[in-house]
């Protein structure tokens, strides 16, 4: 480098260590000002030989960690100063001892925990990335501030990652979007939980990111003049009580967006509620908090007729992220529907900056239990060994984004359950002790089934009996990640005690058969029975599954036991040979593989239905071979994350070879004819197969349903535009 560029650099550093304490959201004092120098000096002279893939000089990635953490965040000096030395030990000849010694146990317990998680390998075996995933969730207990520095950390790779390999986007932006967003939202961090999930869609869905993005630019300068009229209109009257008061337009996120198009089926201009108005109030007092909160929603709702069904109160019952406000919609100008938020200005701090604001205010709160009482169940789960670490991360993940409702006990006491929750995971969030012995739930005084599910407000009553156990049933009742990690725990270890009886049954019948119980004997009956672990073996024999006549079968195939099992495996080469060549040779014309271009044999996943022209990507099954997914599939982003040593790049060829079944949905207004008119738009198409069609007609308004055979995605994409055009039709989607 020139001495020019490096005499750049340093001006560089100088400005950003200056701008690190002045848009820092905590009061600094001296000693928190001497800490945060020595870290910056540190992480400059231990990063000074190394860059990053963009060229820039490496120490401006925890310089720009730090920034988040201070300003985005908000935490203190410690973190701040453990955020600038996050990469240090893991990349240079700095020590823990080394660290520990200049900057305390804390700082040195942070950094260690984030290397850590730092260590975990991308590839692999998916139950060493979940295990991972469970390694990294027991820093939060630790301590918090692990997890928020690794957020921040992760931000900061989302913002920057352009000059990486696309294979590694797509791995990185998967992995964000199945953990760190949703971890975020948990969190509380609501600013920077919107701002992963539309990186996560950037690189996932690089199209539709682009598509909706432009849109919301074009639609800018609409939405800014709504908002003034709007705001306009209810001015006067909140003046006229002499509060002071911010009204801002918040647009809705890209990546909620379009979750909203795919849940509802829906354009990006039937989206109707793209943003929302937001007031934001001062308050003197923690007293007239609530109060302001209500009168401004008297005078919005003076003004604007609501939606009486979309009400959220959070200020009388806050989340359990510590998230508090009043949401409202109401009927705005042009008959449009319009999300009003309304929060006092403590309230907008937590809602941007989550734990740390919830820190600041905690002396003054009288309730900061939430997000403790979440760590503590956290952990509880964490620590519950049995339950394997894929099964807890998918549980885990439950928890995390679910919308809450409150329940009460008989006595009147208040608990948040995620929406959804049933009345049994009701039982388990109690305590698991009533969980595991439920006998029956009783919810408004009414007995109801344990599968019940509950409505927020709802008083629901367990009853209990010592000789209730968990059943497999029971697994299909619950919904949150502790009640069905108990149940499977519980289940695993009445598994364990009919196997050791049954360990002990098997002994005594096969002696009776003059036959001895070792090792090859064991991987015999497991191989005749085809089952997979001598743990299965035991528990058919101790549930009575195995019994006598089948024990006496295997005593007479014994001996022959051994030639038919390697027979069996010689066969399946043979098989191979039997598939139909035809069959894979009109196969091969349609699918390429990775950047050679590979062609492979393949079959199309059943969870997505792609047809040739879809963007779509192959995933390497375990017994199954290449399984074809189109890249919006809704299990996309968690093979991404989980198995990315498995997904295979892929693209459609000469897709003119072989045809493939899709249905259509059709919904309009109903005219003599119209029927007549969309069966001749697909019966004059050469190309297209008409397989079925159903139309149902109810008070002007019909729906149809035809299942069409096509060769690719434009001749359906030609027919599903001309039937648009027929004179009635409102809507056509794929299924």
């Amino acid at each position: 480098m020139t001495a020019e560029a490096l005499e750049k650099e340093k001006k560089q550093l100088a400005k950003e260590y200056k701008e690190l304490l002045k848009i820092s959201y905590r009061t600094l004092s001296r000693d928190d000002k001497k800490l945060i120098r020595s870290a910056f000096d540190v992480a400059v002279d231990a990063h000074k030989d190394q860059r990053r893939k963009s060229g820039e000089a490496y120490v401006f990635h925890p310089i720009a960690v730090a920034k988040i953490v201070a300003s985005e965040i908000g935490l203190d000096a410690t973190s701040i100063a453990a955020a600038l030395l996050h990469d240090v030990v893991e990349d240079t000849q700095y020590t823990l001892a080394d660290l520990e010694q200049l900057f305390g146990e804390t700082v040195a317990r942070i950094v260690d925990g984030l290397t850590k998680i730092s260590n975990m390998p991308y590839d692999g075996d998916v139950s060493l990335q979940a295990e991972n995933f469970r390694k990294m969730l027991l820093t939060l207990n630790e301590d918090i501030r692990v997890i928020i520095i690794k957020i921040a950390d992760r931000l900061h790779n989302m913002q920057t990652m352009d000059s990486m390999p696309e294979h590694k986007q797509v791995k990185i932006a998967s992995e964000t979007l199945y953990i760190y967003a949703p971890m975020a939202h948990r969190i509380g961090l609501y600013n920077i939980k919107t701002e992963l999930e539309d990186l996560g869609l950037k690189y996932t869905e690089p199209d539709v990111y682009k598509d909706i993005l432009s849109k919301i630019k074009e639609s800018k300068e609409e939405q800014d003049e709504y908002i003034d009229i709007f705001s306009k209109i209810i001015k006067d009257s909140l003046d006229a009580e002499a509060l002071e008061y911010t009204i801002k337009g918040r647009p809705k996120s890209i990546f909620s967006i379009r979750r909203k198009m795919l849940a509802q089926n829906v354009t990006f201009d039937e989206v109707y509620d793209k943003f929302a108005v937001r007031i934001i109030y001062k308050s003197k007092t923690l007293d007239e908090e609530k109060f302001i909160a209500w009168k401004i929603y008297s005078i919005v709702t003076d003004h604007f007729r609501p939606n009486p069904i979309r009400l959220r109160d959070w200020i009388s019952s806050p989340k359990s992220t510590g998230y508090e406000a009043l949401h409202i919609t109401v009927m705005g100008p042009k008959g449009r529907w319009v999300e009003v938020q309304i929060r006092s200005e403590r309230m907008n701090e937590i809602a941007e900056k989550g734990y740390a604001a919830h820190f600041k205010y905690k002396n003054k709160s009288s309730d900061d239990g939430g997000l403790e009482n979440w760590l503590n169940k956290l952990q509880d789960t964490l620590e519950n060994q049995d339950i394997s670490a894929v099964d807890f991360v998918e549980e885990f993940k439950l928890n995390l984004y679910a919308k809450e409702i409150f329940i009460f006990t008989p006595k009147g006491d208040l608990y948040s359950l995620p929406k959804g929750a049933t009345a049994l995971d009701f039982a388990f969030h109690i305590h698991t002790e009533i969980g595991l012995h439920t006998r029956g739930t009783k919810v408004n005084g009414k007995l109801v089934p344990l599968s019940h599910e509950l409505k927020s407000g709802d008083q629901v009553e367990i009853i209990t009996s010592e000789k209730s156990t968990p059943t497999n049933n029971w697994l299909n009742y619950a919904t949150t990640g502790r009640a069905r990690s108990k149940i499977k725990s519980s289940l695993k270890e009445e598994r364990k005690e009919i196997a050791a009886e049954g360990k002990v049954v098997l002994t005594r019948k096969l002696k009776s058969l003059k036959i001895t119980l070792d090792e090859k004997t064991i991987n015999q009956l497991v191989n005749y029975f085809k089952l997979k672990t001598s743990q299965d073996l035991f528990y058919r024999v101790g549930a009575g599954i195995i019994d006598n006549p089948k024990l006496k079968d295997f005593a007479s195939s014994r001996s022959n036991a051994l030639v038919s099992f390697f027979k069996n495996r010689m066969r399946k080469p043979g098989n191979q040979e039997e598939i139909n060549k035809d069959e894979i040779t009109e196969k091969y014309d349609q699918l390429v593989f990775g950047k050679e271009e590979d062609k492979l044999d393949y079959k199309m996943a059943n969870c997505c239905n792609a047809i040739p022209g879809d963007d779509v990507f192959g995933f390497l099954t375990v017994n199954d071979g290449i399984k074809v997914h189109k890249q919006n599939c809704p299990n996309a982003i968690q093979l991404q994350s989980n198995y990315s040593y498995r997904i295979m790049p892929a693209k459609w060829i000469d897709s003119t070879q072989r045809e493939f079944k899709a249905e259509l949905r059709i919904t309009g207004i109903d005219a003599v004819g119209l029927v007549n008119d969309v069966t001749k738009v697909v019966s004059n198409n050469l190309h297209i197969d008409m397989k079925s069609v159903h139309f149902d007609s109810n008070d002007g308004v019909f729906t149809g349903k035809i299942v069409v055979v096509v060769k690719n995605k434009n001749i359906l994409n030609n027919l599903v535009e001309n039937i648009k055009k027929i004179n009635g039709i409102d809507k056509v989607t794929r299924v």
